[in-house]
């Protein structure tokens, strides 16, 4: 009798499957692709909408917040802070609202064939770090513009940390779309709630206001928000404006820990039978 080779059997504790994402590479590959290309697949405009949301957004913070509101950018020209607080918060969105919803999205893939279920919210975190790419470009340009127009605008030795806080916002966010996606196998209603949650989430995040225009409560609970630390950073290194404090990052980067934790936890719990549910 001919004895197996390989059994697969689920996860019973954290287990980031790091060996099978790297023996299922080429897998993770072709998922990337296909995030990327079908999101503009059929549009008119193809991948110029990386471009066109971005720059409409900016437009619309600038004249409701900068103009009407008259909201303070730390000295900052408006199209430029708010700018950098979205480009960043885009990507982080992003990645949380389809990772959100990878067990509802891929069940029939789910139910037909085995492969580690972790590739697919991976997938999304890098295919979306691509958009991020191009729009950073846009960043770029109008941020090179800025500094011959402006001298008080210039980058510092912060900057170094940039690729980390790139990697910090992808990790925090494929957490928290885990654990998301693992609840909504069960209580749908999830779904409808994720979208205005995140909407109320860049609220509350200094992407249209500064950290340092707050005080008091108001100021620690913006602090409580990971993102807050992030999004700050992210500004500092590039405008040498804003808030830099390294007890505030670690606190973003621990959270983000314990958050990625959790939802590696849940998601191999989930996946073992969560197509009794879905």
């Amino acid at each position: 009798m001919e004895s197996y080779k390989q059994i697969i059997s689920p996860n019973k504790k954290i287990n980031f499957n790091i060996n099978a994402v790297l023996q299922y590479k080429d897998l993770l590959f072709l998922f990337v692709k296909r995030d990327f290309i079908s999101i503009y697949k059929q549009t008119v405009l193809g991948p110029l909408w990386f471009f066109i949301q971005p720059i409409l957004t900016t437009i619309i913070f600038t004249v409701v917040f900068g103009r009407y509101a008259g909201l303070p950018t730390d000295g900052i020209p408006q199209v430029l802070f708010y700018l950098a607080g979205i480009t960043c918060w885009n990507y982080f969105a992003e990645c949380l609202t389809k990772t959100s919803s990878t067990f509802i999205d891929n069940q029939n893939i789910f139910g037909k064939v085995y492969f580690p279920r972790i590739i697919t919210p991976l997938s999304i975190v890098f295919s979306s770090l691509i958009k991020f790419g191009i729009q950073f470009l846009l960043f770029l340009v109008v941020y090179i513009y800025f500094i011959f127009d402006n001298s008080s605008i210039h980058p510092n030795i912060t900057l170094f940390l940039f690729p980390f806080l790139i990697v910090l916002m992808g990790l925090l966010s494929l957490g928290l779309g885990m654990i998301i996606s693992s609840l909504t196998t069960k209580y749908r209603d999830l779904r409808f709630l994720i979208q205005f949650g995140i909407q109320l989430w860049m609220y509350v995040t200094p992407i249209i206001f500064p950290l340092s225009s707050l005080g008091g409560k108001m100021k620690t609970l913006a602090i409580l928000n990971p993102m807050t630390s992030i999004i700050e950073t992210f500004k500092f290194s590039f405008l040498s404006a804003g808030t830099f404090n390294w007890i505030h990052l670690g606190y973003s980067i621990l959270v983000t820990l314990i958050v990625l934790l959790l939802g590696v936890l849940i998601f191999n719990k989930t996946e073992q039978n969560f197509m009794d549910t879905v």
